[in-house]
């Protein structure tokens, strides 16, 4: 259907279910009738309208991510409290409408018709409601801050059918989005590089998004970061946020000085930061391609930097090419279209929104209406993409559902046993 349908269709659904809700609250509170008040409908409606605008803007506006994100978690876990709440008004509506039945049965014929109007509504369920969904809204205040910190190990077989037998085996280790302007406690941090190094990885990416705007933010971190190494390098790029683009600067001078130590900060970490560019890796006498490239998004509001045409030159010979992408359109957008030569695209960016859930068997967070591939393992055709959800926070400072991830892949030089052409 046409964008402008949805514009208005969307918006006019939700003011009816919050005019539904409505009509619940008069009826859980009838011995405090404040909710009929000119001063509460007047605070209701305009957080309704307010919820609903930031919503729709979250969606069709060129919002930075930040401030997309803490947009649409607002009004999803108000959303929350909405869906518990209407189930339990609709159980009361289809028990009026139950009793409703059974009084025209059984009155008699000149006795005035009964209708669901004039059949009361359970105070009690309403209130009920309202506990029940004031109650995931506290169990996810309680555990948001939580989930910063409590890192998962994602195991990933990647099945290759063109990997050098000397690569069979591999170990790949990915971290991503590590925002360093948003940690409060560098020794909590340290608990996801300590379970990276653990899992003795022999090569390691990082994909983007070392700080949230400034270059400095990633000062105190670099004693943490420094630890991560592998025996055959650990590689990085640049997110969207690494540029300084979301900063601001009294002159230009000062943005480029802030990008020059940005690239130096990668150096004095231990990573090889790769811009536009690859890598070879050889194992006895076999190799293999590592590219990584600029942030390059599909969506407007975030810049097309990288450029793939520079990152291939020289990669022809190579029989297998891993990309590092910081932002998991790309795969859609440029490198599925125009060059089927990539193997796997190693992105970030997403979070995951930070919320959601993540199981073995489902996902589900808001940020997949925004991005089709946005947490783990994707195909099309002989192409494959994993989109890591983050090591670090942004926008809000919390986790819930969607936790930081440290990712491991082995390599095998196989056809994969459970893809369907």
């Amino acid at each position: 259907m046409h964008k402008a349908f949805y514009i208005v269709a969307i918006p006019l659904i939700l003011l009816a279910v919050d005019y539904y809700i409505l009509l619940g609250l008069h009826t859980a509170f009838r011995k405090r009738p404040f909710t009929r008040k000119t001063w509460f409908l007047v605070l209701y409606w305009f957080s309704s309208v307010f919820l609903i605008t930031i919503m729709m803007m979250s969606v069709y506006l060129n919002l930075s991510v930040g401030v997309r994100g803490a947009f649409l978690f607002l009004f999803f876990i108000t959303l929350i409290f909405k869906i518990f709440y209407v189930l339990f008004i609709g159980v009361d509506d289809i028990r009026r409408l139950i009793v409703l039945i059974i009084r025209k049965n059984k009155a008699p014929g000149d006795a005035p018709a009964a209708t669901l109007d004039s059949i009361p509504r359970s105070e009690f369920l309403m209130k009920a409601g309202i506990l029940a969904g004031a109650l995931p809204l506290y169990l996810i205040k309680h555990n948001m801050s939580k989930g910063i910190y409590d890192y998962q190990l994602k195991n990933v077989t990647l099945y290759l059918p063109n990997l050098p037998k000397a690569f069979d085996g591999l170990r790949i280790g990915q971290i991503s989005d590590i925002h360093s302007g948003s940690f409060h406690s560098i020794h909590n941090m340290k608990g996801g590089v300590d379970m990276l190094m653990q899992q003795k990885a022999d090569v390691i990416f990082f994909t983007g998004d070392l700080v949230n705007g400034r270059t400095e933010e990633v000062n105190r971190v670099v004693p943490v970061f420094q630890k991560v190494r592998a025996p055959l390098g650990v590689y990085s790029i640049l997110g969207n946020h690494d540029y300084g683009d979301y900063g601001h600067w009294p002159n230009p001078g000062d943005k480029e000085r802030n990008m020059q130590e940005m690239y130096q900060a990668h150096k004095t970490i231990g990573w090889d930061l790769l811009i536009d560019e690859h890598r070879r890796i050889k194992v006895d006498g076999q190799e293999l391609g590592i590219l990584g490239i600029g942030n390059w998004g599909e969506l407007s509001r975030f810049p097309k930097y990288g450029k793939m045409e520079k990152a291939v030159v020289g990669t022809d010979d190579l029989p297998v090419k891993l990309l590092l992408s910081h932002d998991p359109s790309h795969w859609r957008a440029e490198v599925i279209p125009k060059y089927p030569q990539i193997d796997v695209m190693f992105s970030g960016h997403t979070h995951g929104m930070q919320f959601g859930v993540r199981t073995d068997d489902f996902q589900w967070s808001p940020v997949e209406y925004v991005y089709q591939e946005w947490a783990g393992l994707y195909r099309e055709k002989h192409q494959q993409i994993y989109v890591n959800v983050g090591y670090g926070f942004l926008g809000y400072p919390g986790r819930i559902g969607i936790l930081p991830e440290i990712t491991i892949f082995e390599l095998k030089a196989a056809a994969d046993p459970n893809y369907q052409a």
